[in-house]
């Protein structure tokens, strides 16, 4: 019995714009409707009442895939793409993947199996080549994550010019020795590459050391930065960072939390630069300097990048809602 790919295969198109045919999309070519339903004809295809039904729920799924949805950064990107979603008639399906590999192949086999139309990864984990083989199956956008050289749609911010400006504006400030708290390990490609090379950059333009005892890897609640700072201070006084340069918002408030609680003062004892900008950042007990993202522009833009890609249309990015600004306050 043909199936769905054979029908593809046959066509010369994709899984996924066959079975918008078969959902009656309107947004296909009299040209790929003849081909599909020669295709059809030829292999005797005949598509199940159940199987339809299944295509026309999945037709107007998107998904979503992100690391922590408890990150206040991804809670507010995944409300902005369901906003722009539910308003072009389309829903959602969430899912974390707390950085394992797994959870997101998991995702992209939902994808494979017809269960959402298209997906939009706000994080990653696996390499590009597999993730780019699930393209056969549904568009996939990247989004706030950039892999250069990959064939996946991607939109992304200059974080590395971001992290640059922000390092280079506590240097100027006259810190000068400056610690880092990366999600990421550090690894080629890996999570926050893009910002350890900008602030790799403003050290060593600069001149300055970069010691392993102010350098800390994976890190990521408000926990995590308490950790961090505890670690600071169990440093002998003189070998102290008088400023760091954290990988999120919640990082910055463990360690801003943690100094007070120690009887140190910010910015006196110790400088803190955050990054996303989240709503709570100017009510602290020091308001936190830190870099804004445009949130709400990335999940409208990725998900009108998405929905011209299921509808076949043409859509161009705008560029121009895209950029990071750096947040002067109080902590830095």
């Amino acid at each position: 019995m043909a199936t769905i790919k054979d029908v593809a295969k046959k066509a010369g198109l994709s899984v996924s714009t066959v079975s918008r045919y078969l959902n009656k999309h309107p947004y296909i070519s009299e040209d790929k409707r003849q081909r599909i339903q020669a295709a059809m004809d030829e292999l005797h295809y005949r598509p199940s009442t159940v199987a339809t039904q299944l295509r026309s729920k999945k037709g107007k799924t998107i998904g979503i895939l992100v690391s922590r949805i408890v990150n206040p950064f991804f809670s507010q990107l995944v409300d902005a793409i369901e906003k722009c979603a539910k308003a072009k008639g389309y829903s959602v399906l969430v899912m974390q993947t707390y950085d394992d590999r797994n959870a997101e192949i998991n995702m992209l086999e939902m994808l494979k199996q017809h269960v959402i139309s298209g997906l939009i990864m706000c994080s990653i984990e696996g390499e590009p080549h597999e993730i780019e083989a699930y393209q056969e199956f549904g568009p996939i956008i990247l989004c706030n994550e950039e892999i250069p050289g990959s064939s996946l749609p991607q939109l992304y911010t200059d974080q590395a010019a971001a992290s640059f400006e922000a390092v280079d504006y506590l240097i100027n400030k006259g810190y000068k020795k400056i610690a880092y708290c990366t999600g990421g390990t550090l690894t080629v490609g890996g999570h926050g590459n893009s910002r350890t090379e900008g602030f790799e950059r403003a050290i060593n333009q600069h001149g300055l050391p970069m010691k392993i005892d102010w350098i800390f890897k994976q890190v990521h609640t408000i926990q995590d930065g308490q950790q961090v700072a505890r670690k600071m201070l169990a440093l002998p006084e003189e070998s102290r960072p008088d400023a760091v340069f954290t990988s999120s918002d919640e990082v910055a408030i463990g360690i801003l939390k943690e100094y007070i609680q120690a009887g140190k003062h910010v910015p006196a004892d110790l400088a803190i630069i955050g990054f996303d900008n989240q709503p709570f950042t100017d009510v602290l007990a020091v308001p936190l300097t830190t870099i804004a993202q445009p949130v709400e522009a990335l999940g409208q833009e990725s998900t009108n990048l998405l929905i011209a890609k299921l509808e076949e249309r043409s859509y161009s990015i705008d560029q121009s809602q895209l950029h990071l600004t750096l947040i002067k306050r109080e902590s830095a």
